[in-house]
């Protein structure tokens, strides 16, 4: 049984593409993830025949397991990356630095000339201290400008942090192209999970105007980079990845008209999210006064073990338990001694009142930002193992 929401809930994991999962890990010590590399091709088909005349650059901290990272380089991916770590670990694959963009804005000097000295030439910026690292210390790459954009309708917006305003945008690349840098494009992201596609039009109307601004001072742009922010199958419902290509599309054509630029999308949750189901254990369920009050529920994986981005219940996966009876609100929380590790409170989970203390629990649509974001060693708790499904 899936447990129940006030949402629609048709869209994620069938019960047979379920069975295998729970089948592989039936003699495995919870807590821990497993990963179908079978799903992750079927996504990236899905996103190549989508948007078929634009590149595609894995987002690596979304799962950068070796055998997902070698899977879709073998697919011919590309590879979007966050640190000099990420890029020894695609790197060490014997894939090509070619293939390779830092996309991360927040670098160190002695990162960015590391990457360079490794191949790397393609760099993301939204600041000028940014650009003036990379131009000193790699020399002639190319660089994207990243611009603001606010996220609206994702369920993990990426807003504030990152980017900046077109005006300042156009500032920056012009000195980067007097500095001997090579401005190819600008960049957006519209938020993680972000299920409004109209999103992708307002941003693509900013980039538009930076572009212009930069063709009057003799600098053509060549490339627009379209972000990440598909939706994978967690609560809300959601379109299919064909629907989401052809609408950004028409925007691309609406906003560029018989000049389209070259295309680059960077896809992380959508690639990895739907590959993955989460096994835990329940460890205890308690109540906090003699009459009334809701159920408390204490599962051996928590935010600092893999489900960090409950955090402000943002991300609300499909829980699935095989226990049937009247459904009653838990509220779901994990095992360290912290407070702060409640993943569902304000809107607690309905699932049967039969469930019991040792019995397991499966956290579906888990298969990006779960392991890769997991504590070392808070309360001594080590990070989730991780398990590929067998072919």
């Amino acid at each position: 049984m899936v447990a129940e929401y006030e949402f629609e809930t048709e869209n994620y994991m069938s019960f047979e593409e379920f069975d295998k999962f729970k089948k592989f890990g039936i003699d495995k010590e919870t807590p821990f993830l497993m990963i179908d590399l079978d799903i992750v091709a079927k996504k990236y088909d899905e996103l190549c025949k989508a948007m078929p005349q634009t590149d595609i650059y894995y987002a690596v901290k979304a799962n950068p397991e070796i055998e997902v990272l070698q899977l879709l380089a073998d697919k011919g991916s590309f590879f979007d990356v966050a640190s000099v770590y990420e890029i020894d670990r695609v790197l060490d694959l014997g894939i090509d630095p070619s293939r390779i963009s830092f996309g991360n804005t927040i670098k160190k000097a002695r990162d960015i000339a590391y990457a360079y000295q490794r191949g790397v030439r393609m760099f993301a910026t939204d600041c000028e201290s940014d650009m003036h690292k990379i131009a000193k210390n790699a020399p002639h790459s190319s660089i994207f400008c990243r611009i603001l954009a606010e996220g609206i309708g994702a369920a993990w917006p990426l807003s504030r942090k990152f980017g900046c305003y077109p005006d300042m945008a156009v500032k920056i690349m012009t000195s980067a192209h007097e500095l001997g840098l090579k401005p190819i494009g600008a960049s957006f992201h519209v938020g993680s999970q972000q299920y409004y596609v109209s999103q992708w039009r307002e941003a693509l109307w900013d980039v538009k105007s930076v572009f212009d601004e930069l063709e009057t001072r003799g600098i053509k742009l060549e490339t627009v980079n379209l972000g990440g922010g598909f939706p994978v199958r967690y609560i809300h419902p959601i379109q299919e990845t064909v629907a989401y290509g052809a609408e950004i599309m028409e925007y691309l054509a609406e906003v560029f008209e018989d000049d389209i630029p070259k295309t680059i999308i960077e896809p992380g949750r959508y690639m990895t999210g739907d590959s993955g189901v989460i096994a835990t254990e329940i460890v205890q369920i308690s109540k906090k006064e003699m009459i009334g009050g809701r159920s408390w529920l204490y599962v051996d994986v928590g935010k600092f073990g893999g489900l960090i981005e409950t955090l402000d219940e943002s991300i609300r996966y499909p829980i699935y338990t095989e226990r049937t009876g009247r459904m009653i609100p838990y509220i779901i929380a994990g095992p360290t001694c912290d407070s702060a590790d409640i993943m569902y409170e304000n809107i607690p989970y309905m699932l049967p009142d039969t469930i019991q203390e040792g019995d397991r629990i499966y956290f579906l649509t888990a298969g990006a930002y779960t392991a890769t974001y997991c504590s070392v060693d808070f309360n001594g708790f080590p990070p989730i193992k991780t398990y590929m499904l067998p072919k």
